[in-house]
């Protein structure tokens, strides 16, 4: 009877190890699984290798989904670039934001194609979609323009005040030159020009910290 208790409780423990190690397994492959449907780069790139090895409908339903998704990253890409150049963005970021609403619309939409099975709705519905998702990119295209626009008038004046900046140092720095030769030449003259030769490089550079 002890030999039997003792084989009884080792096979409860390993049946337990076991039920616990199947749960841990489970919850982990959960996990990393949630992690991998949220990894927008993961998805990208699986989308595109999907698109690239499909045929038929389901090949232009993907492209379509591919297209979406891109055109969408790129615009928000360009705004989240203005936010942190500092440059003008005004309601783009909300804009973006509702396009990225309808996208989402959009590609369940395109989701419930893959699933249907009958052709001719399928040649009703692809056009109409297509359409959707022309619209869709064409907006984010006007997003990305108007960025572009404001970064470019930031930069244009942001060179232009540097080009002053350096056009008066560089004149400073001649300046500068300049009277240094005129000293350097005084050490080699006689004492009256010196005298006079000094009078009039010291006028000289009074006039030009004159404002």
């Amino acid at each position: 009877m002890g030999d039997v208790s003792v084989l009884a409780e080792i096979l409860i423990a390993l049946a337990a190890i076991m039920v616990v190690s199947t749960v841990t397994v489970i919850v982990i492959a959960r996990v990393l699984y949630r992690r991998i449907r949220r990894s927008r780069a993961l998805n990208g790139a699986v989308l595109r290798v999907r698109t690239r090895v499909s045929v038929g409908p389901n090949h232009e339903i993907l492209r379509l989904r591919l297209r979406l998704r891109e055109s969408l990253a790129s615009g928000q890409a360009a705004v989240d670039l203005a936010v942190q150049s500092g440059g003008p963005h005004g309601e783009l970021q909300r804009l973006v934001g509702r396009l990225q609403n309808e996208g989402t619309r959009v590609e369940s939409q395109l989701l419930l194609l893959a699933t249907e099975l009958d052709p001719v709705v399928l040649r009703e519905t692809l056009p109409v979609a297509a359409r959707r998702v022309d619209q869709i990119t064409g907006l984010v295209g006007r997003v990305r323009s108007v960025v572009a626009a404001g970064l470019g008038v930031c930069t244009d004046d942001t060179l232009t005040t540097l080009g002053a900046d350096v056009d008066r140092e560089i004149a400073a720095v001649d300046a500068g030159v300049a009277e240094l030769h005129a000293l350097t030449l005084l050490d080699g003259l006689p004492a009256p020009e010196r005298t006079s030769m000094a009078r009039t490089s010291a006028h000289r550079l009074d006039k030009r910290s004159t404002p």
